[in-house]
């Protein structure tokens, strides 16, 4: 069985759902098929829920009003019998009222949020299994709230969610396709909740997770993850293999495709995951599994919106337990750290959410001394296959680099990592140098000496 997950772009208009239906039904065999929400309607549902806080009635009913126009319009298009096109007029109508008795509560709280949010992929879901039907296919649509669960502190509960999945599962084997929401979960109190943003990627791998799915397939608009930014960099190409490791990286580190939580499930149970493009569906895409290919260096993201912290001990030489005490400071705050470097008496660090910095430097202050914080910085990361004993990595990476200011470097870490800090003022011009580099350089030196 085969987990695929067509997001917000793919299940846009209403020729793309026709498009999904014939890529999922073209291929034998059973799948879980999971579906983000319309395109658009995530933030919609979002603009409604702050105006609903703001108690402006007016422009949220007209916000409700333009998105439902927008959804009579996508059914009508979408299905080609009169009766199906009644029960999307039912479901359409039915799902706004609840949006706008959701609007009405006293205390708009963050559980109406949640609730409000998770109608985008409710609908879409719908709407799929009608035209579905319509078109006579063996399929059925099984809520995600019915096993998708998360814990206390927002973290999926794998072993629950292959329980409940397993017996729901069991009901309906007589059924080639099995169509479920992204995105949203419950959680311990049993409410509406969510895997937060990108969290339909997250879905898909947790289902495949859980059923040990034979591949997950990630369906976008792009064909596969590329070595590099494509928006800024105009020489990139599609990555055929990246292992688990370097998929994650990529992904943590600014690969868009890709939701950053998505391949740990996938890892964990050893269930291969495929990006592949809905446009082109039979490109090759990207395949993340154990194995990888041969080559050195893989690809390059880059992550903005950093905040630099640099930390002095007050202490003197050689004492211990200072890095205990800076991260006991970052744990309190639920900060992750995304860069650390360090001497024998400095920390340098970067977070990338600043919300309890003041907090953080208030604590930190206590213990040590603190230089000036650096704002609007990136992390570009470069991702292979770095083993210990390979040589001249750095060097490549340093040689793009001669001209561009660095202000952190980590290497070592890890295998499959080397990561560079920079002002993001310098970010486009160092992923196009590090491109030319690192993927082209060597090829035009071969040219050139193979035509002496």
């Amino acid at each position: 069985m085969q987990v695929w997950k067509f997001g917000g772009t793919s299940v846009g208009k209403p020729e793309r759902m026709h498009a999904i239906r014939d890529l999922v039904t073209a291929n034998t065999g059973r799948k879980i098929v999971v579906l983000s929400a319309l395109s658009g309607t995530t933030n919609a549902l979002i603009a409604i829920s702050e105006l609903a806080k703001a108690n402006s009635a007016t422009e949220t009913e007209q916000k409700i009003a333009d998105l439902k126009t927008h959804y009579d319009s996508f059914i009508k298009e979408l299905y080609s019998t009169p009766e199906s096109l009644q029960k999307g007029q039912q479901i359409v109508e039915n799902e706004f009222s609840y949006i706008r008795s959701l609007v009405k509560v006293k205390a708009f709280t963050s559980k109406q949020d949640k609730e409000m949010v998770a109608q985008g992929e409710i609908l879409s879901t719908q709407l799929f299994q009608v035209y579905m039907e319509e078109k006579g296919e063996s399929s059925v649509l099984i809520p995600a709230l019915d096993f998708m669960r998360i814990d206390t502190d927002g973290e999926p509960e794998l072993n629950t969610i292959e329980a409940l999945l397993t017996a729901t599962l069991a009901a309906h084997t007589d059924k080639q396709i099995v169509v479920t929401q992204g995105f949203i979960c419950r959680n311990p109190r049993g409410e509406v909740d969510n895997l937060k943003r990108g969290g339909s990627d997250y879905t898909a791998s947790l289902i495949g997770g859980a059923i040990r799915a034979e591949e997950i397939q990630i369906w976008t608009d792009i064909d596969g993850m590329h070595n590099n930014d494509p928006r800024i960099v105009k020489r990139t190409f599609p990555i055929r293999e990246l292992s688990f490791e370097e998929a994650a990286e990529l992904a943590y580190f600014g690969a868009k495709i890709l939701h950053p939580s998505t391949i740990t499930p996938a890892k964990m149970r050893g269930v291969p995951v495929r990006l592949k493009n809905t446009m082109e569906p039979d490109a090759y895409g990207t395949l993340i599994a154990n194995q990888t290919t041969d080559r050195e260096i893989k690809a390059i993201a880059a992550k903005d919106g950093l905040t630099a912290i640099y930390i002095h001990s007050t202490r003197m030489l050689n004492a211990f337990g200072f890095l205990k005490k800076v991260f006991d400071v970052f744990e309190k705050y639920k900060t992750p750290v995304d860069m650390i470097t360090t001497s024998e008496v400095s920390v340098a660090v970067t977070i990338d959410n600043d919300t309890h910095l003041e907090a953080i430097t208030a604590d930190l202050r206590e213990f040590a001394d603190l230089e000036e914080h650096d704002h609007d910085l990136s992390i570009i990361c470069v991702v292979g296959e770095f083993k210990a004993d390979n040589e001249g990595i750095a060097l490549k990476v340093f040689d793009a680099m001669k001209h561009i200011p660095i202000r952190m470097i980590s290497y070592g870490a890890s295998e499959h990592n080397l990561s560079i800090l920079v002002w993001t003022k310098d970010k486009n011009t160092a992923l196009n140098a590090l491109n030319e580099r690192l993927f082209y350089y060597e090829d035009a030196m071969k040219s050139i000496f193979s035509a002496q």
